[in-house]
């Protein structure tokens, strides 16, 4: 099998062939046909939750392929199925983790990896698909899509004529607005420095944008929505509906700085800040904590809480039927041998979601 392997933080993956072990129960061979890439993975290469223990190993965590072979216990799937693979857990066993060979050297993976043309993974970390549904679509099901409504849905329950905003609009960002303005959000603003991003947000139904690298994204909120009236706080919760502010914030990138204001636009009693980005571990973030006795809500979500047995094939039903919009979603390709020119590219917030493909 071919492999992009991160051996060392902060340098590019190195592709090469790496030898498979055998399967051990709960564990099915993929032959993956493509892999979108997560802004996690960006992180993940530079260290960004500190010191990596388990160097050198496979990173990805979103693709499609088809299923080879099965190991003992398996029974969900079989050889010739197309398959998701995705990094939540789903029904099935959940197998030990394996481990490759490359020059001498053992290669770690988790339950699941992607940046490669073969794979081993673990059963409940794929979920059948129909045959019909290009690899692309099923790449980005793996997270992207299932992050996105799964925090619509279940992390932040949001509700008709709440006003949500979207800070960062990459793949996961451009699925919330899309996630929003499904269940009739208003308003939604979208926030980037990146004007394509944005262009493709007002497509997903952003009713707002903020270029925040050429207007600060603080007054162009309070102009959108107004400051939260702080002297809400030990008011009735319906109160707080009238005074300013927004009811959904969703912090993509990580950055201290929006963080703290995604915070601060919240409304009081009744609003929910949800992170998807994560800081660097030796960034903190500064706050005024006395709105979360009085049922503001700051909180991470982990993949949307997605179940992927039960919500993936509810999207693809919704991706069948016209009303979830994922073929604009992917805006570059790159096969495996130039993995790290995708990675450049991301860094560089030129793409929305990225492919990399291995046939």
């Amino acid at each position: 099998m071919k492999a992009a392997i991160l051996v060392d933080l902060n340098h590019p993956l190195e592709v090469a062939e790496l030898a498979l072990p055998r399967l051990d129960i709960g564990q099915v061979k993929v032959q993956l046909h493509c892999s979108t890439i997560c802004g996690a993975q960006v992180g993940e290469i530079s260290g960004i939750k500190g010191r990596d223990k388990f160097l050198p190993h496979l990173l990805g965590h979103e693709g499609g392929g088809v299923v080879l072979e099965v190991g003992p216990g398996v029974t969900l799937v079989k050889p010739g199925d197309h398959v998701v693979l995705h990094w939540r857990k789903g029904a099935g066993i959940q197998s030990s983790t394996p481990r490759y060979q490359w020059e001498g050297r053992t290669v770690n993976a988790g339950w699941v990896a992607t940046f490669a043309d073969q794979a081993i993974v673990s059963e409940n970390r794929i979920t059948r698909i129909e045959d019909d549904i290009p690899f692309e679509i099923a790449s980005l099901l793996g997270c992207a899509v299932t992050t996105a409504l799964g925090l619509i849905n279940r992390d932040a329950k949001v509700q008709i004529g709440e006003a949500v905003a979207v800070i960062g609009c990459g793949g996961v960002g451009l699925n919330v607005v899309q996630g929003a303005a499904m269940v009739s959000a208003d308003p939604i603003i979208a926030i980037d420095i990146y004007d394509h991003k944005l262009d493709m947000a007002k497509r997903f139904g952003a009713t707002h944008v903020i270029n925040s690298m050429n207007d600060d994204p603080s007054e162009m909120l309070a102009k959108v929505v107004g400051m939260p009236d702080q002297q809400t706080i030990k008011g009735k919760p319906s109160e707080s509906v009238h005074m300013g502010g927004i009811d959904v914030v969703v912090e993509n990138t990580g950055n201290v700085d929006l963080i703290e204001m995604a915070y601060q636009f919240t409304k009081p009693r009744t609003g929910r800040t949800i992170l998807v980005g994560v800081p660097r571990h030796d960034h903190d973030i500064t706050i005024h904590s006395l709105p979360l006795h009085y049922g503001q809500v700051l909180t991470g979500s982990e993949g949307g809480h997605t179940n992927p047995t039960i919500d993936i094939p509810r999207y693809l039903n919704l991706y069948r039927k016209g009303k979830l919009e994922l073929d604009s979603v992917i805006t570059h390709r790159f096969p495996l041998a130039e993995i790290n020119r995708a990675f450049d590219q991301m860094r560089a917030g030129e793409v929305g979601r990225c492919a990399i493909t291995m046939t």
